[in-house]
């Protein structure tokens, strides 16, 4: 088995959409980003590409790269589960901790798991989704800001599908 650790932060700002796990979800403001954003898509990725030794996001979807501007997230998802598949490996679990003071997040929890269960093709009791505040401290907790962290479990190959009991 595999483990990786993927991390994103954005600035926040009024009137842009924020997207989280592939879905938009309602908020005052948004993410700042050369694509679209979503940090807890590009966290995703992040782990998802070390647990496979795959470098990271900057390295396949560098923001100095044109055809990313505006770009919908789930691509970068898609295009890394197709490498990290080709090398052998097979996603057994991810768990995101999103980190933001605002918006409240308890409410899209479950949404968000559900849409990247369906993205990562896992059961959802494979995907925990997170959400947590800064207290108040620094640009996350002074609402200019949003992060992620996600962990993902990989098998490698010739490993068991089945989680065992």
């Amino acid at each position: 088995m595999r483990v990786g650790l993927g991390y994103d932060s954005h600035r926040l700002e009024p009137g842009r959409p924020l997207r989280l796990g592939g879905l938009e979800i309602a908020a005052m403001v948004g993410a700042v980003g050369h694509s679209d954003a979503d940090v807890v898509l590009h966290a995703l990725v992040d782990a998802l590409l070390g647990a496979a030794g795959l470098g990271d996001i900057g390295d396949w979807f560098p923001d100095s790269e044109p055809r990313w501007r505006g770009a919908d997230s789930t691509i970068f998802l898609r295009e890394t589960l197709n490498r990290v598949a080709a090398k052998g490996f097979h996603v057994r679990q991810a768990d995101i901790i999103i980190v933001a003071e605002s918006p409240r997040l308890g409410p899209d929890k479950e949404r968000i798991r559900q849409r990247l269960a369906e993205l990562l093709a896992l059961p959802t009791d494979c995907v925990n989704v997170k959400a947590k505040t800064n207290e108040g401290l620094d640009a996350i907790g002074r609402g200019q800001a949003i992060a992620c962290y996600a962990l993902v479990a990989l098998a490698e190959p010739g490993e068991h599908h089945a989680t065992q009991v």
